[in-house]
């Protein structure tokens, strides 16, 4: 005779198999963090470094120059990277056995797609130029990048009745969008923004240096979304989340092909350092200023972006009070090509200013294996460097546009 269960008994029964299948999900994903943050880690040694940086402004992952052996760089990669194709294609005319320094950001494999299922339709390659990428700032919505929720109010809106979705944290950036009329152009929208809107798009990022947004993060923008449209009310218009959220691994993929930081070590000999106060004097005198995130930053006056910092070799962030009573043997010019514009020339002006600074502390310019970069060797970095802008704008991005410093900001 069957045995028969009671509703508690069932409803236990449901809950534990609820519970097992969450553990799962969540074991998965922290070994994928696990492995993305294994990837950054700050070593001295040839591995692509993962797409990760610090949350709050930090650091990112330091990659300086190398020069190495030819049979090491005859050595073929796990796998080529956009930069390092287009490199290939390009030439380069310096010593075979000089490798740039530079790190194209891995990341993790595409998963085998098993053959009783159909592919996932992926963006392609690259992105599409359908947005203003200038200086002056995206001000509408970016679909390429973006995971976009519309809005049709039943009569026109003011932001203040989106409060609650305006302060929405969601763990990628989130923007909204606003228009007058459905033929004007997009507004931005914050609180205090004035006026009524009878469209509202609302704009969460699929992907930053902190990796792609989850499933879970874009089912979250999606509820959210569903219980502010009735209190409006609203039509809305939703994308399939299981669609967006493989996109958002799609562009993750993307970025971290073309994922490139240049370094220059200035170096003091064995046994000497360079004091905090002097180094501090130098580097304000060559026109950095120290910043928050424990680095001096060169700021173009002009329109106030980063071109390139200055990092303590030590990985130990400077402070006015660390730099009043320490020192160190070394410091590291750093340029993130995604996040200048003309990352040449920017390169060009941080190579005479590590120059000049290593001739006034009285130190070599060097790769992190500690030898000499001389002229030849600087030329080859700067062709690089110009490849790594030249994938990035193959794949959509203007380096230091809008869109490049929402895609590789944390």
């Amino acid at each position: 005779m069957p045995l028969s269960m009671s509703p508690l008994q069932l409803g236990l029964i449901i809950a534990g198999v609820i519970l097992v299948v969450g553990v799962l999900i969540y074991n998965g994903w922290v070994e994928r963090r696990a492995r993305r943050r294994r990837k950054t880690a700050p070593a001295q040694t040839e591995a692509a470094t993962a797409r990760a940086a610090s949350s709050g402004g930090g650091q990112g992952q330091r990659v300086e120059p190398t020069l190495r052996s030819a049979a090491t760089a005859a050595t073929p990669a796990p796998q080529e990277s956009a930069v390092q194709r287009a490199s290939a294609a390009a030439g380069d005319d310096a010593d075979s056995d000089f490798v740039a320094p530079m790190d194209v950001i891995a990341h993790d494999e595409e998963p085998e797609v098993p053959e009783t299922e159909a592919p996932v339709a992926l963006p392609p390659a690259g992105i599409a130029h359908s947005v203003d990428n200038g200086a002056g700032g995206q001000r509408q919505p970016d679909p390429d990048i973006e995971c976009v929720v519309t809005l049709q109010p039943a009569r026109a809106i003011g932001a203040g009745a989106l409060a609650a979705g305006l302060h929405a944290r969601l763990g990628k950036r989130l923007r909204w969008f606003g228009r007058s009329t459905p033929d004007a152009s997009w507004q931005m929208l914050a609180s205090e923004t004035r006026g009524e809107f009878v469209e509202i798009a609302a704009c969460m990022l699929l992907a930053d240096r902190n990796g792609a947004a989850s499933r879970a993060q874009l089912d979250t923008f999606v509820r959210v979304m569903g219980e502010l449209a009735p209190l409006l009310p609203a039509a809305m218009s939703v994308p399939d989340a299981g669609a967006e959220a493989d996109r958002a691994e799609a562009l993750d993929r993307l970025c971290a092909d073309v994922d490139v930081q240049v370094g220059l070590t200035v170096l003091k000999a064995e046994g000497a350092g360079i004091p905090g106060t002097k180094l501090r004097g130098v580097a304000e005198a060559a026109g950095f200023r120290l910043a928050s995130g424990g680095r001096f930053e060169w700021v173009q006056e002009d329109t106030g972006a980063v071109h390139y910092t200055l990092q303590n070799l030590r990985n130990e962030p400077f402070t006015v009070d660390t730099l009043r009573i320490s020192m160190t043997n070394g410091v590291v010019f750093v340029l993130d090509v995604p996040r200048v514009a003309e990352p040449v020339r920017a390169f060009d002006h941080m190579k005479l200013a590590a120059k000049r600074m290593a001739q006034t502390l009285g130190a070599e310019l060097v790769d992190d294996n500690r030898r000499v970069l001389d002229d030849t060797a600087l030329v080859a970095i700067r062709k690089q460097v110009d490849t790594a802008a030249a994938a990035l704008r193959d794949c959509g991005i203007e380096p230091g546009s809008p869109r490049a410093l929402a895609l590789f900001g944390a």
